[in-house]
C-alpha cells in the first residue's frame, strides 16, 4: 500500500515535526507500506525538503517528494522564457525542465508561489509581465498554510494581488488540479491513501487520485469546522493517531 502524505500540517508546522509523525512514518514502512510525500509549498528546493525530513529523523529522497512547483514546471515547455514570482523552489524546477528564468521583463509566462520576500516591487514586475502577454501560472492557490503561531498567508494571497490587477486567471498546477495528479500518478502510481489537513485541497485531490482521504486536525482544518467537505474517509488529530487506528483495525 502506498500512503502519501501531505508535509505542512500533517509531518511539520514550519519546520517543527508534529509529535508522532516521525514514528508515525517508520510505523508504516516497518509494516511494509510505501510512503511518499507531497507539498503545495513551492518555496524549497527539493534538496530541502529531503534535508528536513531527515532531520526529523524521517528517511528520504528526491525520488520519494513531489512538490508543487514540480507539476507548475510541467506547464511550460523547455526554451520557454518564465518570469519567477516565487520562491528557490520554483527556479529549481524551472531549470531542471530547461526554461529560462527571469525576474522582471518580458516572458512567455508568470509563475506565481510562495515566498517570503514578495513586495510591491515583485508585484509590479507580475503584473506587466502578464498585461504584456505572458501566461499567468500558480504553483497553488491555498490562501494560507498552517505554523505553529497560526495561518500565514499562503501563494492564493499572493496569486490574488496579481490577479485582481491583471485581470487574469491563472492555470494552477498543485492540490488539487489535474496537474500535480498526473505528475503523482506518473512517479508513485496508484496511491491507496492520502493524509492531509485541508479537504478542499487534499480531499479534492484524494477523489481525482481514487485514493481514501484522511483528514488530520493538526494543521489548517479543526474539530470546531467539522464536518466538511468533501467528507474524510476518517478524521483523527494528527497522522499518529491514523496510523494507530490503521494498524488496530
Amino acid at each position: 500500500m502506498t500512503w502519501l502524505l501531505d508535509l505542512d500540517g500533517v509531518v511539520w508546522l514550519s519546520e517543527e515535526p508534529i509529535e508522532g509523525s516521525p514514528e508515525a512514518v517508520a510505523e508504516l514502512r516497518d509494516r511494509g507500506d510505501r510512503v511518499v510525500f507531497l507539498t503545495n509549498n513551492s518555496s524549497r528546493e527539493v534538496g530541502a525538503v529531503v534535508a528536513m525530513l531527515e532531520g526529523m529523523g524521517i528517511e528520504a529522497s528526491p525520488e520519494e517528494v513531489i512538490t508543487s512547483a514540480q507539476a507548475g514546471a510541467k506547464l511550460v515547455e523547455p526554451g520557454q522564457t518564465v518570469l519567477v514570482c516565487a520562491g528557490p523552489g520554483v527556479e529549481e524546477a524551472l531549470r531542471e525542465r530547461g526554461v529560462e528564468t527571469v525576474r522582471e521583463g518580458e516572458a512567455d509566462a508568470v509563475m506565481i508561489g510562495w515566498h517570503r520576500d514578495f513586495d510591491f516591487e515583485r508585484l509590479t514586475a507580475a503584473v506587466r509581465a502578464v498585461l504584456g502577454g505572458a501566461r499567468l501560472l500558480a504553483t497553488n492557490e491555498d490562501v494560507t498554510f498552517p505554523s505553529p503561531d497560526g495561518p500565514v498567508p499562503g501563494a492564493g494571497s499572493i496569486l490574488a494581488a496579481v490577479s485582481t490587477a491583471t485581470g487574469a486567471e491563472a492555470t494552477v498546477a498543485g492540490k488539487p488540479h489535474e496537474p500535480v495528479a498526473e505528475l503523482i500518478k506518473e512517479r508513485f502510481g496508484e496511491i491507496e491513501t492520502l493524509v492531509g489537513d485541508r479537504p478542499s485541497t487534499d480531499g479534492l485531490l484524494a477523489q481525482r487520485l481514487g485514493a481514501r482521504f484522511l483528514l488530520a486536525l493538526s494543521g489548517v482544518t479543526k474539530e470546531d469546522d467539522l464536518p466538511v467537505e468533501p467528507e474524510p474517509d476518517a478524521v483523527e488529530p494528527d497522522l499518529a493517531a491514523h496510523v494507530k487506528s490503521q494498524m488496530e483495525g
